[in-house]
């Protein structure tokens, strides 16, 4: 099952970053995995059908940026900005292999999924999200065969009994931190 979301983990707990193109996924799993989490992926989790817990998977070799990325990590200022495959957007690219003071897995498994909301309003907060707009944001670019969506919509219905939250937030470091606090103490 596809999943547009980041995933990083921290003490065997994953989360999964949601949100449009821009939202900041990238950047927030970055940050994350800067501070100490483990590295899932940057844009594109796959939740896997046949098992009964809620593991994903994802690329953990590779990262992806926006160039304005860059402005909150200075080693991004000197990459290369190539066109991504597809819609063509700009990106910064490069291989997690060589970053070894990153953790990184090819799996965790869910325990959160987390809507993220950057904007510049001065209060950020960590607040409820509808799981239907949860469910219709994870089914929006699902196209399969019957037999195949009502896997996936059982596996979407077993996604959906973690907390679903979203985060308002401005400032990286402190978005790091209230996920932390969220992971360590369920709130």
């Amino acid at each position: 099952l596809p999943i547009y979301a980041a995933c990083v983990e921290l003490d065997g707990r994953g989360v999964l970053l949601c949100g449009d193109s821009g939202a900041g996924k990238s950047t927030l799993a970055y940050a994350c995995a800067q501070a100490g989490w483990t590295y899932i992926t940057d844009d594109g989790s796959f939740l896997v059908n046949d098992r009964s817990d809620l593991l994903v998977t994802g690329n953990f070799l590779q990262m992806r940026f926006r160039p304005e990325s860059a402005e909150f990590f200075p080693e991004l200022r000197n990459c290369d900005v190539v066109q991504r495959a597809g819609k063509g957007k700009p990106s910064i690219e490069f291989k997690t292999a060589p970053l070894t003071h990153i953790k990184r897995s090819p799996t965790a498994r869910v325990a959160y999924m987390v809507f993220l909301n950057r904007s510049k309003l001065k209060l950020q907060e960590l607040d409820t999200f509808s799981k239907e707009v949860a469910r219709r944001f994870i089914g929006q670019t699902l196209f399969s065969m019957p037999e195949v969506r009502a896997t996936q919509e059982a596996k979407i219905n077993a996604l959906l009994q973690v907390k679903v939250l979203e985060l308002h937030y401005h400032d990286l470091a402190w978005a790091v931190s209230r996920l932390t606090r969220l992971v360590r103490e369920d709130r």
